[in-house]
């Protein structure tokens, strides 16, 4: 695998981005990559609905917890994890995979899977539009949720922060 160097990472089409929140020692960091819409049809063209995306550009995006997390009432238990999804018009499937390192999701392997998640994807409501592809987290003391971001949809993943670690 080929990993980027520093001018690499800087000069990329899709820039790289990283997002985080912490709670007490609990702490929670998306790595990820932008790609632009750069007046294209995003969910059901460019990214077509019903196959595995890695969530971003270049290498699939990484979620890393230092302690166990509160997905949808399933447990993360603390690591780093790639993460995929699989978007449908008014749902997406958010996939956490043991795999790390991978290029997209080329060799994404489902037998790696940790847990599936399925989020409703609505429209944005308002005039926003987000030209780049984006990754929030919303933070309310030891509750948060992941908001994902591009074009005029958004899917939202609720969490809870735990002071539990393996």
């Amino acid at each position: 695998m080929h990993f980027a160097s520093g001018q690499e990472l800087k000069n990329r089409i899709s820039p790289l981005a990283i997002v985080s929140a912490k709670y007490k020692k609990s702490y929670v960091k998306i790595t990820y990559s932008q790609p632009r819409k750069n007046g294209r049809e995003i969910f059901g063209k460019l990214v077509p609905f019903g196959q595995v995306w890695r969530l971003g550009a270049n290498e699939a995006t990484e979620l890393t917890c230092t302690n166990d997390i509160l997905l949808s009432g399933n447990v993360l238990k603390s690591g780093t994890y790639s993460l995929f999804a699989i978007p449908e018009k008014e749902k997406w499937t958010l996939i956490i995979n043991s795999d790390n390192g991978l290029w997209g999701a080329y060799n994404y392997n489902s037998k790696a899977d940790v847990l599936r998640v399925d989020l409703p994807a609505s429209f944005i409501p308002g005039n926003d539009l987000y030209e780049s592809f984006t990754i929030k987290i919303e933070q309310k003391t030891d509750t948060a949720q992941l908001i994902f971001l591009w074009d005029r949809t958004q899917a939202i993943l609720p969490f809870t922060f735990t002071e539990s670690k393996p």
